[in-house]
């Protein structure tokens, strides 16, 4: 048994859109195909809005969802879903419209309203679903009504309380409902008329100013509200002027206001009566009359030196019987100075201020514009001067100049000049600063400034400052003599020298080290400094650099250099002559014992040979030829073989200490120690050097 789900649809009867109150038809409708004639067992659902509203089961391939009386919470998307044997399939959803909504019901609290009470009124739709929007219509005669919309997302009724107003007679009210279908708004057609009476808690206020509304400054002026009021309880009346409120009465119908009229009372004045909610005004306009102008105050002049006359006068045009004073205006209060028309004083700076005068007619008074008198002192020599304290500045950095000047009044005008030209002009009350950014080397370095007021005597100019340019060290190095190697013990000059840089200049050695150690520090009126080292020890072998600075605070560096300390000469010489020393020495005792152990062996037959030996020497040099490269060799002069023929009987005469001593030059080389040496007595007192070197030896005469 196999089957399959076609198609599922809706179908609405009689149209998609009906009106409010028509029968409607849902019909969920599946076609399907079978591979047999069997029978299926259908489960219906039937959706509105994505919930189930109707479930049926059938054996056919429709289900019918009855509405006998839509309505226009009906309206809604409708799907429907259809099961059979684990098969499940849905349609697509359809908009049904039921358009026009029940007619809303409005109630009113109550029938009968006092101005300043609220009416309750209620509308409600009960057989409409939220969420609605509830508009509310206030109607009066010969007036457009009032609509206030309320939305209620979760009932289907809403309250709203209204005023009643002052002016307000008979009321009406309606109300209608409304519902946003996809994006759309559906009004309802409008509710049941509701009818309010309304009554006045008080009647509107009169407000009479007597003696009348057109009066002169010093008359008596008075104001009078009242009304008449249903109940006194929480009555209020209250008169005002530009909203300033002059006078009120609680839980009365009558109020009194008065007082002298002057210019300032001209206006408008507003009675006001409230209750409750209820308010009522009326307005009344008043003109006050000029009993006479203001005064004006005259004075001889405003600006003045001290110790000068001045005389302030006072008058009122077209007006002579009147009551003057003359004041002087003071933060803490009026000073009076005299009741009269004019005031004549001699004046001092204290009397710098705003001056004015009163005139009283019929108990008005009224005052005058105030006049500013300006008192001056003259100002003191100014004195210039550079922000820093000393009258320097680094080249290339801003030089800020300050002039002051301690006595005199202000304000005071400071001119300052470079040479004779005007840099900058400031008003201030006792200094002024300038600030001159353009410092180059080859400026004019004359500063001055002058101040001056308004005192008759003109300015005073201070001293020319003269202003000194330092210019920045630049361009450190360091030299020394010798450079690079010294000897030790030897003395060494260090030079630290700079490019350019004012004087003086402070010059510092360093030494490289983990925390670099200071040497040496001079302050030389020079672009140089020297530092003698007197002794040089392998210790002070390093990195060496040195620092420059001046008054600009600028340090510059100079490249490191590098002293290696070596060995003195002489100390070299030493160590070299007691090295062949000891060799020298170490030489003449190999060579005596050897002499030594050959002469014993050997002592017989060097008598017998002594004529053909001393025969030999005559007629040649003693030599001893190179065998390896080694040499040495010798040359001397022996007495002839006469004296060697003697050897007879002479051989018993001196020994060999006291023979002859004869001195020959010899090139020295290495000895060879396997080398066999002719048994003559030679002795070598000075040391044999390595190398071909020139030495003396003694060469002794034998007898045999």
């Amino acid at each position: 048994q196999v089957f399959t789900f076609n198609t599922v649809e809706i179908k609405v009867q009689p149209s998609v859109k009906v009106r409010n109150g028509a029968s409607l038809s849902i019909i969920c409708h599946a076609d399907i195909s079978k591979s047999a004639d069997f029978q299926l067992e259908y489960n219906f659902t039937i959706f509105k809005d994505r919930k189930p509203v109707f479930v049926a089961v059938s054996d056919t391939g429709d289900a019918r969802y009855e509405i006998p009386v839509a309505k226009s919470s009906d309206t809604g998307d409708y799907e429907c879903t259809v099961r059979a044997d684990k098969k499940t399939k849905s349609s697509a959803p359809v908009l049904v419209w039921v358009t026009g909504m029940t007619k809303p019901i409005l109630t009113a609290d109550k029938t009968d309203a006092l101005e300043g009470e609220t009416v309750e009124l209620r509308c409600e739709l009960p057989e409409e679903q939220p969420p609605l929007r509830f508009c509310f219509r206030k109607i009066k005669t010969n007036s457009t009504p009032k609509e206030t919309c309320v939305s209620e997302p979760y009932r289907n009724f809403s309250v709203l309380e209204i005023s009643v107003e002052e002016g307000d007679h008979i009321l009406q009210f309606d109300c209608f409902g409304s519902r946003n279908v996809k994006l759309q708004w559906e009004n309802s057609v409008h509710s049941n008329k509701t009818l309010v009476t309304v009554r006045e808690p008080f009647i509107k206020p009169t407000l009479i100013p007597m003696p009348s509304s057109n009066v002169t400054e010093g008359d008596q002026i008075q104001f009078e509200c009242s009304t008449a009021v249903v109940k006194m309880e929480g009555i209020e009346i209250i008169l005002q002027k530009n909203r300033t409120i002059l006078n009120s009465v609680q839980d009365k119908r009558f109020l009194k206001y008065s007082t002298v009229a002057t210019l300032e009372h001209s206006g408008e004045y507003l009675c006001k009566v409230e209750q409750g909610g209820a308010s009522k005004t009326t307005k009344v306009n008043v003109v006050v009359s000029e009993l006479f102008p203001k005064p004006t105050l005259i004075a001889s002049m405003t600006k003045l030196d001290e110790n000068k006359e001045l005389t302030l006068g006072c008058s009122v045009n077209g007006f002579r019987r009147a009551n003057f004073s003359i004041i002087r205006k003071n933060p803490t209060g009026d000073i009076p100075l005299r009741n009269s028309r004019t005031l004549a004083m001699r004046v001092n700076v204290n009397d710098t201020g705003s001056y004015t005068c009163k005139a009283e007619v019929k108990g008005i008074v009224k005052e005058s514009k105030p006049v500013r008198i300006n008192v001056y002192a003259p100002v003191s020599k100014p004195t210039l001067s550079v922000a820093g304290g000393l009258p320097e500045v680094v080249l290339g950095k801003p030089l800020q100049l300050i002039c002051h000047s301690v006595m005199g009044t202000p304000p005071k005008t400071f001119t300052f000049y470079k040479g004779n030209e005007v840099k900058k002009v400031v008003t201030n009350d006792t200094y002024a600063t300038f600030l001159d950014e353009n410092i180059r080397l080859n400026d004019k370095r004359g500063y001055k400034c002058d101040a001056r007021n308004n005192h008759s005597s003109g300015m005073r100019t201070s001293d020319v400052l003269n202003v000194t340019v330092i210019v920045p060290v630049r361009d450190a190095s360091l030299g020394s003599v010798p450079y690079g190697e010294v000897e030790d013990g030897s003395e060494t000059a260090f030079l630290c020298s700079v490019k350019e840089g004012s004087w003086p200049i402070h010059f510092q050695f360093f030494k490289r080290a983990d925390r670099d150690v200071l040497m040496h520090e001079e302050r030389e009126h020079a672009d140089r400094a020297m530092w003698h080292k007197k002794t040089m020890k392998r210790q002070d072998a390093g990195t060496y650099y040195c620092i420059a600075s001046n008054r600009a605070n600028v340090d510059v560096r100079s490249h490191p250099i590098t002293i290696s300390v070596i060995l003195a000469a002489w100390k070299k010489g030493v160590i070299a002559a007691f090295v062949l020393l000891i060799v020298a020495a170490a030489g003449a005792l190999a060579l005596w014992w050897f002499l030594r152990k050959k002469k014993k062996a050997k002592g017989p037959s060097m008598e017998m040979s002594g004529s053909a030996l001393a025969a030999n020497l005559t007629n040649e040099k003693l030599t001893r030829q190179p065998s390896d490269g080694d040499y040495y060799s010798g040359s001397g002069y022996i007495e002839d073989s006469e004296n060697h023929m003697k050897s007879t009987d002479e051989s018993k005469g001196p020994d060999l200490e006291s023979a002859e001593v004869e001195y020959t030059e010899v090139e020295v080389s290495a000895l060879d120690p396997h080398r066999e040496i002719d048994s003559l007595p030679i002795h070598f007192p000075a040391p044999v050097q390595k190398g071909t070197e020139t030495v003396y030896s003694e060469i002794r005469k034998a007898n045999n």
